[in-house]
């Protein structure tokens, strides 16, 4: 038998009589499935296979349970938790893990950036693209370019930078391309200075927008923050699966690349408006790409082209915002541009 006596849990039966401090009790939680087994605090413990049997004397004892028992056998309770939980992991994601994320970047010294960008371009030369064709005068010219619009920034403002030219390796998985690594190295690819006819105005925009990514180190930033998703998402997950463990890395880096991506836009509208150049020049950029991608390519190795193009170049150009989006970004800098004085 098992009954309370002025507080205290009374036990008796054959052979044991035992009285019990309800303080030194420690409770089973209350489920739907299992047997209950109460632990003392002196050793020992008491079960009961009839959970329903259980629970009803434990009921009428008027032993309070705690919030998160009920929570727990509350369909409304756990809804709730899981909205607190989604709306938690939500805030940490959009803002928690990029503030996280800047101050890591803060710390590391700048040579980390340098080697990353040292291998990554090691690593792109292996795989990807070849030495350029360009003629080194036209290379040389472009460069020149660039670093006459940056000399009207302010000084000390301008971070270490490098430009090198490479091909996109047969089939043209990188085509017309730019891109900046951790450290300063900005890479052009040979396609992307011939869909813009070697522009100078273009191409110093796409340098400018580049030096932005190299200005905010947003190639360690992306890194720092792939790692922690990717640590997140194996705790999540486990090793049930490594696909669905790269889905939310994916999804995640999308959309900081995202943020990266106005940042960017936001700094090569600073730099060519600087320099005296109008910001809607990132717009020929875009109508060029629209055109080269337009179903109506010249002839169906250029459509074939492009679909390849397009099919690699998918994760990355999702990670950025629509060009839709940008292009009304940038064509309304440039109306600012012309209405300053």
């Amino acid at each position: 038998m098992m009954w309370w006596a002025e507080g205290d849990l009374m036990l008796a039966g054959e052979g044991i009589e035992r009285c019990v401090r309800a303080s030194d009790v420690q409770w089973p939680e209350r489920t739907r499935h299992g047997l209950r087994a109460a632990h003392f605090a002196s050793g020992g413990s008491v079960q009961c296979l009839d959970a329903a049997a259980w629970d009803t004397w434990h009921r009428h004892t008027g032993q309070p349970e705690s919030w998160v028992v009920k929570a727990q056998q509350s369909w409304r309770g756990v809804l709730a938790s899981v909205l607190l939980l989604a709306l938690l992991g939500a805030a940490v994601y959009q803002w928690g893990l990029p503030w996280a994320a800047r101050a890591v970047v803060a710390l590391t010294p700048m040579s980390v950036d340098v080697s990353l960008g040292q291998a990554s371009l090691s690593a792109l030369d292996d795989s990807v693209v070849e030495p350029s064709k360009l003629p080194l005068a036209e290379q040389a010219r472009l460069r020149d370019s660039f670093t006459k619009a940056l000399a009207a920034q302010p000084a000390g403002s301008v971070p270490a930078w490098q430009l090198v030219f490479r091909k996109s390796r047969p089939p043209g998985v990188l085509g017309p391309n730019a891109f900046a690594l951790p450290g300063g190295t900005m890479v052009m690819t040979d396609e992307m200075v011939a869909l813009t006819g070697g522009d100078d105005e273009v191409i110093t925009a796409i340098l400018a927008h580049e030096l932005g990514h190299v200005k905010h180190r947003h190639g360690l930033r992306m890194l720092v923050q792939g790692a922690v998703l990717a640590g997140a998402s194996s705790i999540v997950l486990g090793d049930f699966s490594t696909l669905l463990a790269a889905v939310p890395l994916l999804l995640g880096q999308a959309s900081y690349s995202r943020d990266a991506e106005k940042q960017a836009d936001a700094e090569a509208v600073r730099v060519l408006g600087m320099a005296g150049i109008s910001p809607g020049v990132m717009v020929r950029l875009f109508e060029k790409l629209a055109a080269r991608h337009a179903p109506g390519a010249q002839d169906k190795h250029d459509a074939d082209r492009a679909t390849a193009d397009s099919s690699w170049l998918g994760i990355a150009f999702a990670s950025h915002p629509s060009d839709t989006e940008r292009v009304a970004y940038f064509k309304k800098a440039a109306q600012d541009f012309k209405g300053k004085p």
